[in-house]
């Protein structure tokens, strides 16, 4: 259940959760692990986006890509916050086709590219996490790979004009109506949504939190 920023802790011994992100994808992931490790409804969490430069370096390979820009969101938010006891959780996700990053889109024609070369293919998607508690930092990335359907002229019209390609990295929502141009996922289903579950509880194990006793 997210929440403001300015919320107050569950209890005295408990850290603020707070999520540096604003997808909705992300948003919900993290309520469901919440809701499953604690009960639903009993823990929130805050919602402050970083809004950094997403901007690839040059030379920079995919995966370098979103284990930088997890981290540095993490960070941003870490040092805005610094003085209260707070977990802060940060994610990044790109596609990687032949070792190209493929990031969101700026419009209907590169999202038309960007699926044209996916069709009929496999490629790669990493999601990095990184959790920052104070002096306490765990990062990791996780990542699956997916293999398209060959998309007909008709398949890509239609997708494309639902409008779900233009906020999505690699320009498709597995989780939405993009699923239907995808035959198989080797890997995490949420890793591919952006936000790989069972890895961030481990991180947030490592950051000296648990939800056997609790926070």
């Amino acid at each position: 259940m997210a929440a403001d920023l300015d919320m107050e802790p569950p209890s005295s011994a408990q850290p603020i959760i707070v999520l540096a992100s604003r997808s909705p994808r992300r948003i919900d992931l993290l309520t469901k692990f919440l809701d499953e490790v604690f009960g639903e409804g009993v823990m929130s969490f805050a919602i402050e986006p970083a809004d950094i430069d997403e901007t690839p370096l040059a030379h920079e390979t995919p995966l370098a890509h979103v284990q930088r820009l997890a981290q540095s969101k993490a960070q941003v938010i870490a040092q805005r916050l610094s003085g209260s006891d707070v977990v802060v959780i940060a994610a990044d996700t790109t596609v990687d086709v032949d070792g190209q990053i493929y990031g969101k889109p700026a419009n209907i024609d590169e999202a038309r590219v960007m699926l044209k070369e996916m069709s009929g293919r496999s490629h790669k998607v990493h999601t990095a996490v990184s959790v920052v508690r104070g002096d306490q930092q765990a990062h990791t990335v996780d990542s699956a790979t997916v293999t398209m359907v060959s998309i007909s002229p008709e398949q890509m019209d239609w997708y494309l004009a639902t409008g779900e390609s233009l906020d999505k990295a690699g320009a498709y929502a597995l989780q939405g109506d993009g699923g239907r141009l995808v035959e198989s996922v080797q890997g995490g289903f949420h890793t591919v949504v952006g936000l790989p579950l069972g890895p961030l509880g481990e991180l947030l194990a490592q950051c000296g939190l648990s939800w056997k006793n609790g926070l």
